[in-house]
């Protein structure tokens, strides 16, 4: 069949020429990547996907779909996720295989059965690299996923302030995601601390909406629940009267202008004793 033909000619090609090809191959896409990566690297990945790929034309198919090409599209699988977690765009991926074509276009571009060859290896590269863009796609999406639940977390700490009192400084836009991460972390670190006290600080949050409002109160109540006082401080004048404006109501959640005096209410509901030292003579 012309199918097996053209697979046969290209089976003897990248079978005898195999070290040549896979040299210049991997010379191509080292340059691709200007020096990212390291040639030895980059070579004993594409001799993986060369092995592979000579050893699937044996199977007679040029698709790059077929079962046959299993282990190549798994192999530009671990490729690109590998160019994912390095930085690499997509186009510097694709080139990985696209590469191949430039390699074999010289070797194939006489006679009119290897010009056959060569335009169905083509299209074979074509569905291979199309399937090597896709897998880095889905893979960058998971890496960016991946560090913006990271940066979620960073963001919202909850420090132990003083014995039985905690606090979560909230910085930059709080948005419905963050809000519950602050009741996902707060209310195991009231029971890990053994606290009855904790603070929101939103002093550095420059707005906030119904939802968030929302999600705050819950977290409270939910903090009540287990016996816990919360307390938020922070509110600047123009939250205070967003919140006005939009209806909610706070009840009797005791809210402070400052951390400052939020702790301070805190400690005294804890028991603490506040007195004022004077400052001695001749202290800065």
């Amino acid at each position: 069949m012309p199918g097996e033909d053209v697979s046969d000619r290209l089976i003897a090609l990248l079978s005898v020429r195999g070290e040549d090809l896979g040299a210049e191959w991997a010379d191509k896409v080292t340059g691709s990547l200007g020096g990212r990566v390291s040639r030895a690297e980059v070579q004993r990945e594409l001799q993986e996907i060369y092995t592979a790929l000579v050893s699937a034309l044996g199977g007679g198919s040029l698709d790059g779909h077929d079962e046959a090409f299993g282990e190549v599209r798994a192999l530009l699988g671990e490729l690109s996720r590998n160019r994912a977690q390095q930085g690499f765009s997509p186009g510097e991926t694709a080139v990985s295989v696209f590469s191949l074509k430039e390699v074999l276009e010289p070797a194939l571009s006489g006679e009119d059965s290897d010009l056959q060859a060569f335009l169905k290896f083509s299209r074979l590269l074509d569905t291979l690299g199309l399937f090597t863009v896709e897998t880095y796609t889905r893979a960058r999406e998971e890496l960016i996923s991946a560090q913006a639940e990271q940066l979620l977390e960073l963001s919202t700490p909850v420090v132990k302030l003083w014995d039985g009192v905690i606090g979560v400084p909230l910085v930059g836009t709080l948005d419905s995601a963050r809000t519950m991460v602050v009741m996902e972390k707060m209310l195991p670190a009231l029971i890990d601390t053994g606290s009855e006290q904790a603070i929101i600080d939103i002093t550095g949050v420059p707005a906030v909406d119904t939802e968030v409002a929302q999600h705050l109160l819950k977290t409270v109540v939910a903090a009540r629940l287990m016996g816990a006082e919360c307390t938020i401080s922070g509110i600047r004048p123009q939250i205070a009267q967003t919140i006005v404006a939009l209806g909610i109501d706070f009840g009797d959640i005791v809210t402070k202008a400052t951390l400052a005096d939020a702790l301070r209410h805190a400690l005294r509901r804890s028991g603490v004793a506040l007195s004022r030292t004077a400052p001695q003579a001749g202290a800065l």
